[in-house]
């Protein structure tokens, strides 16, 4: 049974993006999925989906950086979820105009976009990483904003510019925080992959990691999904706000690490790798959310925050990447490596 809202989902062909257009495809709503044109045609994760091919979505190929192709993409739509973004941080410090230009002028593409279809829900995705180093633990939506990295600093730019939109305009906008959000088909660039491809190759003895003493506050990607379909849900008491979603507790890449590697039954041990070390200034220490606000507002909490839900979820994690391994021919845990 079809709903009656009809979203719009950009970077639908991403990580978080393609678990989201699932959802909503799956629950019924009719769905509009950007994905970024490419030459080769494909549609990132949604190539590979069973939802392609349903009579409730909607596949289009363009750029955010396209102001009138956002223009037409909004029309008629209800909810818009805006998850498209230039990610990566290391890549920032090496090419930070293209993060302005994807993150920010994208972003307030789509602002004009829905201001002028009058949208009636436009979520923001912002990432735990504009906050910076923790002053307090853990960190509420009030905690300062220190962006540590062009691509953070681009999102504080995208987040603020989204939030101007509510209180200049009444346009119904909401930004979403998560934290560290995990899974199948995260990008090779987060640590999770990057432990786990490297833990699954055959005869490993080493992995390569960076700094290994900071912790992080992981959320599983079906918890950060629930997420935003409960935002755009309970819009009118939400709006204007910017909302954490973690699970709320945090663990050291060392500890999980060991964890990984007692998963996967490997003995490999941690080497220390200068080349994915931040510049030291910009190394985040401890990423920690208070995910009261979530909860109040949008009677949301993880489902997998628990220790024995959160291993369950590595293994969910260690059971897709080593079904790809062995599926790809080609693959190598060196494509992890970066």
């Amino acid at each position: 049974m079809l709903r009656e809202e009809v979203c719009l989902v950009t970077g639908a062909g991403g990580f978080i993006g393609s678990h989201l257009t699932e959802k909503l495809v799956s629950e019924g709503y009719r769905v509009r999925a950007l994905v970024n044109y490419r030459g080769d045609g494909s549609l990132g994760w949604l190539s590979e989906s069973e939802v392609l091919g349903a009579k409730n979505l909607e596949i289009v190929r363009g750029d955010v950086r396209d102001s009138g192709q956002m223009l037409e993409l909004v029309d008629s739509m209800d909810w818009v979820f805006h998850l498209a973004a230039l990610i990566g941080i290391p890549y920032s410090f090496s090419a930070p105009n293209s993060y302005v230009l994807t993150n920010v002028l994208g972003t307030q593409n789509l602002l004009e976009a829905a201001r002028q279809k009058n949208v009636s829900a436009f979520i923001q995705t912002s990432t735990s990483e504009v906050y910076g180093s923790a002053t307090k633990t853990p960190m509420d939506e009030s905690h300062r904003l220190h962006p540590q990295s062009p691509y953070a600093a681009s999102k504080v730019g995208a987040d603020a510019l989204a939030l101007s939109y509510f209180h200049s305009f009444n346009v119904p906008v909401g930004v979403l925080r998560p934290f560290n959000t995990f899974g199948p088909r995260q990008s090779a660039r987060a640590v999770i992959p990057t432990i786990i491809a490297q833990l699954i190759d055959e005869g490993a003895e080493q992995v390569r990691l960076g700094n290994s003493n900071t912790r992080r506050d992981f959320t599983f990607v079906e918890d950060t999904v629930a997420g935003f379909i409960a935002f755009a849900r309970r819009i009118e008491q939400a709006k204007g706000q910017a909302i954490n979603l973690g699970s709320g507790w945090s663990i050291s890449i060392k500890e999980l690490f060991d964890q990984l590697a007692k998963l996967t039954g490997s003995k490999a041990l941690i080497q220390a790798d200068p080349d994915r070390l931040r510049p030291h200034s910009s190394e985040v220490d401890e990423l920690l959310s208070n995910n009261q606000l979530a909860q109040q507002l949008l009677d949301w909490k993880p489902a997998r925050s628990e220790p024995i839900a959160f291993t369950a979820a590595l293994q969910e994690t260690i059971d897709w990447f080593s079904h790809r391994a062995r599926k790809s021919s080609t693959w190598s845990s060196a494509e992890y490596i970066q």
